[in-house]
């Protein structure tokens, strides 16, 4: 029980204490008139001492300044209460009335704390993300022992992220091949690293490769090397490739539906055989390496377009991992958020936070580049903001634009019902497939079997190309 009796106290000290408390602080008497405000207090609500000091918190809240009173449930109960405060400026906090006693154990003052809500959301993101992230790691403690094995930090509050990581802890395990399917930017590379560092290849190599990024004509010798003398240019000594040096480890093939067809057979030799030739080699090299593959396009189409073999498909398909868009798991977008600031709070030595309203943007906005966007974005606020609260006015002006998409059909003269049922159905076919790149997702956000959006897909969205 704290009692009321700060005579021993500095005043200029107290004085100090109050005004420089980053919390909003209020002090009012048991009858709810509001004696004292700091500096903080409006900087958080946006109200300023000298529109409250000096009156009551029913007046207040009929004058519709303050959306709640919360002075006399304080002195009732006779301990802390606790609310989310709404202010007449629009902005939100979190707002603790802690009682302070007399000598005869009544109510005599109250303090509220006052905490900026946009804070308060972060650090309880923060706080999931790192429960989550304890429980994964008691369940990987003895994969996890090895100091050379660093867990990329995935963020995962959604439980669609939740059941994702799940499969990857249980495939690690195990050394079959993977192939992660998801659009540009959401994270595919992550989950690769996160496979390898879970697996028992922990302390072998994990190589990435591009495959869409290596010009057709140095391809094959990035991936299988060559020998002394294969070409024009070759180094004398050869050179191993990139399936040489993953050896015991794990391969990521990024971008694996850009291979071009001649090396899909070679990478279909060393899935089922665990051997290759070099470029311009006449002996076997044999190899133990786990492959995860990845990319952003539909598969199944590109066989059916015979630009993809489908014994090589289905060879890297045996389990497929679909990551989702941030727009179909918004419940990470906060989580994300509080990571990257930290992330570039520490590597720029500056700490930010964010207002409600920049919140509220980012959960609305459809981040068509996913996860790699919202990264770029915060790095970008973190750097060129000069206030410590990032606020609406420094956001990009498309993230300030944000408005739900209408969608509509606008007649303008009779034509054929049959014409006019075809041409909806081509332009949410078309709106669809542009979107998701993904017949399997067509089929899900249409309402329609998967071979049908194939079908369709095929009818009005090739015919284009």
């Amino acid at each position: 029980m704290v009692k009321y009796g700060l005579k021993s106290a500095g005043i200029d000290e107290l004085n100090a204490v109050i005004e420089s408390s980053y919390d909003g602080i209020v002090i009012s008497g048991r009858d709810g008139t509001i004696e004292r405000v700091n500096a903080s207090y409006e900087r958080i609500t946006g109200i300023k001492r000298e529109e409250i000091v000096g009156k009551k918190g029913k007046d207040l809240v009929a004058q519709g300044i303050l959306s709640e009173y919360l002075t006399d449930r304080v002195v009732e109960v006779k301990g802390p209460v606790a609310i989310v405060q709404k202010y007449k400026t629009g902005k939100s906090a979190v707002l603790i009335g802690s009682p302070i006693y007399d000598e005869a154990g009544e109510v005599a003052k109250i303090v509220f704390n006052v905490r900026d809500i946009t804070e308060v959301h972060l650090l309880r993101a923060q706080l999931d993300e790192k429960t989550t992230l304890t429980e994964r790691y008691q369940r990987e403690v003895e994969l996890l022992r090895s100091e050379r094995c660093q867990l990329p930090k995935m963020v995962a509050q959604s439980n669609r992220m939740k059941q994702l990581l799940d499969l990857v802890q249980a495939v690690a395990r195990v050394d079959t091949t993977v192939l992660i399917l998801g659009e540009s930017g959401v994270g595919k590379g992550e989950i690769a690293k996160s496979i390898h560092h879970l697996s028992p290849r922990y302390k072998e190599s994990f190589i990435k490769i591009n495959c869409g990024a290596i010009p057709d004509t140095l391809l094959e010798s990035e991936l299988f090397g060559y020998e002394v003398g294969a070409f024009s240019g070759a180094k004398k000594e050869g050179k191993p490739g990139m399936f040489e040096l993953a050896h015991r480890g794990t391969l990521f093939l990024d971008e694996i539906a850009e291979l071009p067809l001649n090396l899909q057979v070679k990478l279909l030799q060393v899935l089922q055989e665990q051997e290759f030739m070099r470029v311009g080699g006449t002996k076997p090299v044999r190899v133990d390496v786990r492959i995860i593959a990845a990319t952003n396009r539909d598969l199944q189409r590109r066989v059916a377009e015979g630009r993809f073999r489908e014994d090589l498909y289905y060879r890297l398909n045996v389990v497929p991992i679909l990551m989702p868009p941030l727009r179909e798991r918004t419940e990470d977008i906060i989580p994300l958020l509080q990571h990257f600031l930290s992330k570039y709070a520490e590597r720029y030595g500056v700490k930010k936070s964010v207002s409600q309203q920049v919140l509220e943007l980012f959960m609305s906005y459809d981040w068509p580049g996913n996860v790699r966007e919202l990264e770029n974005i915060v790095e970008r606020l973190v750097v060129t903001t000069a206030e410590l609260v990032i606020g609406e006015e420094d956001l990009p002006e498309h993230l300030k634009q944000v408005t739900k998409q209408e969608v509509g059909i606008t007649i303008k003269g009779f034509i054929p019902l049959k014409e006019a049922l075809e041409q909806v159905e081509k332009k949410l076919i078309t709106m669809a497939f542009d979107q998701f790149r993904n017949t399997y997702k067509v089929a899900e956000v249409l309402g329609i079997s998967q071979p049908t959006a194939y079908r369709k897909v095929q009818r009005y969205v090739e015919k284009e190309e």
